[in-house]
């Protein structure tokens, strides 16, 4: 008889993956936004809504897999699922390759270079992520 008894689900786990949700829904919500084409109702300028129009298609495919990679990351962290980490390291590859775009091969108009911003999605990216992978260890994630 196996009486494996799951391990109790710690509060952390549900501030971190509630929270995660939270942040991670804003980047969707701009996402979303540069996708269908509003974002002259968030007050940007003329400027600004030509730079994300030029995003190329693999830019825009990194910074979809970065969005929604996290949001579905914390959704899964939130449902106790092993596949949060994989979520997780998929959002990374996504950031990569739009730090790329945004670092190296196009130029980010001043007023939407915001270096602090940048800085603070790569530390929430990887804490999620690593968070994750503790929490798969420890057992919380099945």
């Amino acid at each position: 008889m196996n009486d494996h008894i799951a391990p109790k689900t710690p509060w952390h786990l549900w501030v971190v993956g509630g929270l995660g949700l939270l942040w991670n829904a804003v980047g969707v919500f701009g996402y979303v936004m540069a996708q269908t084409g509003n974002l002259k109702s968030l007050d940007m300028t003329v400027d600004q809504i030509a730079y994300f129009d030029s995003f190329p298609a693999w830019a825009d495919a990194a910074w979809a897999l970065g969005v929604w990679g996290t949001l579905l990351g914390s959704l899964l962290l939130l449902l106790k699922s092993r596949w949060a980490v994989t979520s997780f390291w998929i959002s990374l590859v996504g950031l990569i390759g739009t730090t790329i775009f945004q670092r190296f091969v196009t130029v980010i108009p001043a007023e939407l270079d915001n270096i602090g911003l940048s800085v603070l999605i790569w530390v929430t990216t990887f804490l999620l992520l690593f968070y994750s992978i503790r929490m798969r260890k420890q057992g919380m994630l099945r």
